[in-house]
């Protein structure tokens, strides 16, 4: 599946490649703290089908059962603020707050 046009402007936007995450994978979601804020998201390389992307909102925890997985395909219905950052390429962070946006590149996603 291709990238959005929005996902696209927005991988343009940051200098990232375009790396679709494809609706069949899986990603890594907290879903009991997609309330809190801010949303913390940071894409891995892609491994034993999933897309890379990890979400939570808040404060981190390194409990085992932090994440669920979920298929892309349903992001939209958990967390849809998140689809247009979707296709930024693995090393890429992002941190969103109603009014704030910071995207940015960190190395030590791709050597976790």
């Amino acid at each position: 599946m291709a990238a959005t046009a929005e996902q696209t402007a927005l991988c343009a936007r940051f200098n990232s490649e375009v790396v679709p995450a494809e609706p069949n994978l899986k990603l890594g979601i907290a879903l009991t703290t997609l309330d809190l804020l801010p949303l913390n998201a940071s894409r891995h390389k892609q491994e034993n089908g999933t897309c890379g992307w990890y979400i939570y909102g808040g404060e981190y925890s390194s409990t085992p059962d932090f994440y669920q997985p979920l298929h892309v395909a349903h992001l939209s219905e958990y967390c849809p603020q998140f689809l247009p950052y979707l296709a930024l390429a693995p090393g890429w962070r992002v941190l969103l707050a109603p009014g704030y946006e910071d995207v940015w590149f960190d190395e030590r996603c791709l050597n976790v």
